[in-house]
């Protein structure tokens, strides 16, 4: 979706709803856990996922409160995401590492749902639509010689001599008939600009939180987040063999799941809930 298209839809969204809100803007922040959903890699035996941990390092917001009871909420963060994989040889050690480092322009509109209550801490829920746009990325997959690999289901050896080749890596047969190895170290890297990775995703974009009144007109706000994209986040069955062996059989579409937890510093036209009646 073009930028202008996205900029028309959140205009006749919150426009509306500020000639009779209460408004308020601040910045966020987050420590976000973040997964590569991808069938094709799960499945295979080579790579084992580990929990990968970012920080996505400031973001901002505006919201309006329409009533008590119900908000709206558009933010923008930039948001450091990916996942690490370790790769495994035949004796299940270590044998190299596999690395997706995203970074994304996360522009969520949610609505925001309130308990109503006018005390300082309040609960809320909040639910809508994100766009992301891809800002850099980069996949690599570094593998060790010497050590014997085991062949994916559905594969032969030609199969991994053959798609190894396209990334000027050589090999040899292992040990055992259903292992191969390299016969050096293997390192392999693509980015952004090979256009394997699509430049805007769709997603869902969840949220449960507290707010928190710490003066008049500022409130602190904790959200437990969650992000899923709906969309596939690679454009084509590019690194096709090297990410998962097969790219016909085993390279699947991928999602990106984040779960996080947000802090915000808000500031409040006219004043806070708790503040406002005293």
């Amino acid at each position: 979706m073009k930028l202008r298209n996205l900029f028309f839809i959140l205009a006749i969204t919150l426009f509306p709803a500020l000639a009779w809100g209460q408004i308020h803007f601040g910045v966020t922040t987050a420590v976000n856990a973040t997964f590569i959903l991808d069938k094709g890699i799960s499945e295979d035996p080579r790579y084992n996922s580990t929990m990968t941990y970012n920080w996505a390092p400031v973001g901002f917001n505006f919201g309006v409160d329409v009533g008590r009871k119900f908000g709206l909420q558009l933010e923008s963060i930039l948001s450091n995401q990916g996942q690490i994989y370790e790769v495994i040889d035949a004796a299940e050690q270590i044998a190299g590492q596999r690395n997706i480092d995203l970074q994304y322009l996360n522009v969520p509109l949610l609505f925001k749902f309130m308990n109503g209550s006018d005390k300082k801490a309040r609960t809320n829920f909040n639910i809508g639509p994100q766009f992301s746009f891809l800002t850099q990325a980069t996949e690599s997959l570094q593998a060790d010689a010497g050590v014997d690999y085991v062949i994916p289901e559905g594969m032969t050896y030609e199969d991994i001599q053959e798609n190894f080749a396209q990334y000027g890596g050589t090999v040899i047969p292992g040990s055992t008939p259903d292992t191969y190895a390299l016969e050096s170290d293997f390192y392999a890297e693509i980015d952004k600009a090979s256009n394997a990775f699509k430049n805007t995703e769709f997603q869902i974009a969840a949220a449960f939180g507290v707010d928190i009144d710490i003066s008049r007109n500022l409130i602190l706000s904790t959200q437990v987040r969650a992000n899923y994209s709906l969309t596939d986040m690679t454009n084509e069955e590019a690194f096709n063999t090297v990410v998962s062996g097969n790219g016909s059989a085993l390279l699947s579409e991928r999602a990106n799941l984040l779960v996080g937890v947000q802090l915000g510093l808000h500031y409040v036209i006219g004043g806070t809930r708790s503040f406002k009646g005293k």
